[in-house]
């Protein structure tokens, strides 16, 4: 069975900089396509940025665009999602996505919070 796994959440001063991870386990293939989503308290979830498995093409949202970078160790199987320049509003909690042979697996989510 796969399991997807956040990390790297914590408190962030605005203006500060985190690395999530999302790690998948349970037979994923060596590149697969990849999302990050965020849900701040009271709204509805967002996508963040994705990256193909097939080619490694890169999307982001358009607010992240020029402060988030995402990545992949393949050797690690882990997506990776830098975020500079947090801002407060950027608050709620990170999750992963993997589609994967017509299902969607979810982690767990990470709490990023930014505020002074």
């Amino acid at each position: 069975e796969v399991h997807v796994a956040e990390s790297g959440g914590g408190l962030v001063q605005p203006g500060g900089s985190l690395r999530l991870s999302c790690a998948a386990s349970g037979g994923t293939p060596r590149r697969y396509t990849v999302g990050w989503f965020r849900q701040a308290p009271g709204k509805e979830r967002e996508a963040v940025a994705a990256i193909r498995g097939g080619d490694g093409n890169t999307f982001y949202g358009d607010s992240m665009k020029g402060r988030f970078t995402i990545s992949r160790d393949n050797a690690k199987n882990t997506v990776y999602l830098q975020m500079n320049s947090l801002k407060p509003e950027e608050t709620g909690v990170n999750y992963c996505n993997a589609p994967l042979w017509g299902m969607e697996y979810w982690g767990k989510g990470t709490l990023v919070t930014v505020s002074s």
